[in-house]
């Protein structure tokens, strides 16, 4: 089962550890503007490891050293889901990332996407009016297509994205041990 309440704690400590190990002092707003940079960059990510969008490929999808295909894009999708939960903690909107388990299924249960470009340039328009137009409810719909994303479209299971995410957070804590 995804445990988003504690995903989300885990990300903002982690944003508060490097913070502070780094020295890091940004204004508020370019804090959130950072964060929403990163995400756009980890959604096109996303993108880019699955190659949906390359129909002149045979064979789609990028695999890191060691990983399948699936295992790079579950990896690249838990990367963008962290971002989510920063802009949300940044934004002070961690409300919006909190839903029901009864919602979860609910989403397990949608229909794939029939055209996965339309749907990822919604995602984006979404995430963009939730800053410039500062829409809590671009922001939530853009989050729920995300997780749906996720767990229809991609296949993903709540437990494989709850465990990607874990070694992910693990990887990132050995990184800043290690000067990254």
């Amino acid at each position: 089962m995804l445990e988003l309440a504690k995903l989300v704690q885990q990300s903002i400590a982690l944003d508060e550890q490097i913070t502070a190990d780094r020295q890091i002092e940004m204004p508020r707003k370019q804090q959130i503007e950072n964060a929403y940079v990163a995400l756009d960059v980890e959604l096109a990510e996303v993108a880019n490891t699955s190659e949906w969008f390359k129909v002149w490929k045979t064979h789609r999808g990028k695999a890191d050293e060691g990983q399948t295909p699936r295992e790079t894009l579950l990896t690249e999708y838990t990367d963008a889901m962290d971002f989510f939960f920063l802009v949300a903690a940044k934004k002070t909107w961690t409300h919006l990332i909190m839903i029901t388990e009864e919602d979860l299924t609910g989403l397990e249960k949608s229909r794939p996407a029939k055209d996965l470009d339309q749907q990822y340039l919604i995602l984006k328009r979404m995430v963009f009016n939730s800053h410039f137009s500062h829409r809590q409810e671009d922001f939530r719909h853009a989050w729920r297509l995300f997780l749906k994303w996720g767990v229809v479209d991609f296949g993903f299971s709540q437990d494989e994205i709850q465990a990607a995410y874990e070694a992910k957070r693990q990887v990132n804590l050995d990184r800043q041990a290690n000067n990254y």
